[in-house]
């Protein structure tokens, strides 16, 4: 590869403070409020103009409840739904068994109550900036270099907490990564869009009065009578519509009701082979997802009872991503900890959503579920040779199996705010994160309101 060397020149110090989280999504929102909390300075920094990252989407979120009905995810990702619930813009915790349970959020108020949960602490929110290196000393983070329009800065921290999603930070600090199963197969994503217009009576009739035909694999008739569900079925009319000569992505239907009551999510286009840390993966998957929407159009409204004059609603502004970088901490989680409801004495949240794996190559998934919930341990949290940076969310320290189970935003939002906790308490002992007293973290958890077993 051809190569250009850079001059050296300086870099303006743009902030100094005490936490500096990197990512404002489902973790990044929580982790700075966790942080903030006894008026520690912290910084959090977004790439987009907004906050919510994936929960931004459209997408439900999944698993606050476990196999067993139980709510095993509460704390600030609970508190995130009480605002929401208390404007009217999210539903109940609804039990799904595919899912463990889903909750349907606006995605768009999501946007203002992850700034207002951050701001009120005092966190302070740069937009538009993304991190483009690590400063280092030796094996300690000592902040990140951002690029934006205001062209290359430095932001020097105490503590880094990376909420990537991708592990940008972790990588580029030289914290062992990983990506996807033995052959670098990783999950693939979805570009979600909304729907207006759906005859629900004539959907849920099909579903729930004629299941013989319209099948709906493992889940029950009676599940689609609720006012808020998904589906993921119908193989036999994704096979009708193949025969006729429509190329559908998925093998499955994957649709979920919205708020407003004719209002459909649908999560079925599928881009095999999108790395969205490289720029000409991801700019391939989403111009390969928005053409495959107008097939799914074809399919939903010819195949599929109920959407005949559907119309689509919005299209949304990025791809779903489901896997793409992992990290290699004190711990790595793995599969048959899941599977196993494993219990960890440095247990930081409690998770409770099966290993659920699309596939990387072809148009289906695995499931695989546990008898109950299990541990997530701090180590999950604490890269294994780097000091001072903090991993949280999809990007912490799991298998590629683990990960399928742990990417939800619920489990994601818990992980946050558990790394964001440990920041501030391992500052405020004078200790580097990978010392903190984590029974002091726990404690400090359960009096937040986090769920722990």
């Amino acid at each position: 590869m051809k190569t250009y060397v850079e001059p050296q020149r300086e870099i303006p110090v743009r902030s100094e403070v005490d936490v500096l989280v990197v990512g404002g999504g489902p973790s990044g929102i929580m982790a700075a409020r966790a942080a903030a909390k006894d008026g520690a300075k912290v910084l959090l920094i977004e790439s987009r103009g907004y906050l919510g990252g994936n929960l931004t989407l459209g997408l439900p979120i999944l698993a606050y409840l476990d196999v067993n009905g139980k709510q095993c995810i509460k704390g600030y990702a609970q508190e995130l739904i009480d605002r929401l619930a208390a404007r009217g813009c999210a539903g109940p915790h609804v039990p799904c068994k595919n899912h463990m349970s889903l909750t349907i959020i606006d995605p768009d108020e999501v946007k203002t109550v992850a700034l207002e949960m951050v701001r009120e602490r005092g966190v302070e929110v740069l937009m538009y900036v993304f991190c483009s290196a690590a400063i280092m000393d030796g094996n300690r983070i000592k902040g990140v270099i951002i690029e934006s329009k205001a062209g290359r800065e430095a932001i020097l921290a105490k503590t880094v907490i990376d909420c990537t999603g991708d592990g940008d930070v972790a990588e580029r600090a030289g914290v062992e990564m990983h990506k996807g199963d033995e052959n670098g197969g990783m999950q693939p994503p979805t570009l979600m869009y909304s729907v207006r217009k759906v005859d629900m009576a004539a959907f849920r009739d099909a579903l729930v009065n004629h299941s013989d035909v319209f099948d709906m694999d493992v889940m029950p008739p009676e599940q689609f009578a609720r006012r808020y569900f998904i589906t993921v079925g119908l193989r036999n009319q994704i096979r009708k519509a193949t025969e006729d000569g429509l190329e559908i992505p998925v093998a499955r239907t994957i649709l979920i009701t919205g708020l407003k009551d004719d209002q459909i999510w649908v999560n079925m286009s599928r881009v095999s082979g999108v790395d969205s840390t490289l720029p000409e993966s991801y700019t391939k998957g989403e111009i390969e997802a928005l053409a495959q929407i107008k097939v799914l159009n074809r399919y939903l409204r010819g195949y599929v009872p109920g959407f005949k004059d559907m119309e689509v609603e919005r299209i949304m502004p990025f791809l779903g991503i489901r896997e793409s970088r992992v990290m290699v901490g004190k711990y790595v989680l793995t599969a048959e900890d899941i599977l196993s409801s494993r219990r960890f004495e440095d247990v930081i949240t409690v998770a409770g959503y099966p290993v659920d794996i699309h596939h990387s190559t072809g148009a289906d998934c695995t499931m695989l579920f546990a008898k109950d919930n299990h541990d997530i341990p701090y180590r999950c949290l604490v890269p294994e040779k780097v000091e001072g940076l903090l991993v949280a969310g999809r990007c912490s320290s799991f298998t590629h199996e683990a990960m399928a189970g742990t990417r939800v935003m619920s489990t994601c939002m818990a992980l946050g705010q558990a790394a964001g906790t440990a920041a501030r308490i391992a500052l405020a002992s004078g200790v580097l994160p990978s010392e903190v007293d984590v029974p002091a973290v726990q404690a400090a958890l359960r009096a937040e309101g986090a769920y722990l077993g």
